[in-house]
């Protein structure tokens, strides 16, 4: 008998790296090249709140761009969701609470604010992957959320 693997998704280093070339290049860029941090949270917060709009829209649609042609170049893998809508609906409402409550996002925090050594970044990442740890075990051992 198989086991199931721990790892929903094929092991891709090379994609891995790249993806993150991607992200510390493009963060990188926008701290250089206009001095904001590539935190996801507070960009959208910002085209919500008409604040330098521009920027905004163009880094979002750039994600957004970026999706699309890894998909149609056979690089992106197939997403599946088992869980209902509501359920993916509230994770999101809450991830939006806790970005707002934890003054920022793990993309703000875990790869702006680590490269910069700040400490409430530190802080605040370790706490995502805390959280994150437990509520895999959790759901997991639960049965499935």
């Amino acid at each position: 008998m198989l086991l199931p693997t721990p790892f929903p998704t094929p092991f891709t280093p090379g994609l891995s790296l790249a993806g993150g070339l991607l992200l510390g290049v493009s963060s990188g860029l926008l701290w250089l090249g206009i001095g904001r941090i590539a935190g996801i949270s507070g960009i959208v917060g910002g085209v919500i709140q008409r604040v330098e709009r521009g920027w905004r829209l163009a880094f979002i649609a750039g994600m957004v761009l970026a999706g699309i042609l890894a998909r149609l170049f056979g690089l992106a893998p197939a997403i599946h969701l088992d869980r209902s809508d509501p359920l993916l609906i509230g994770a999101g409402l809450l991830v939006g609470v806790g970005t707002a409550l934890g003054g920022g996002c793990t993309s703000g925090h875990g790869i702006c604010g680590l490269s910069r050594l700040s400490p409430r970044s530190i802080a605040a990442t370790a706490t995502f992957m805390a959280l994150a740890v437990m509520v895999v075990f959790l759901t997991r051992s639960i049965g499935g959320l």
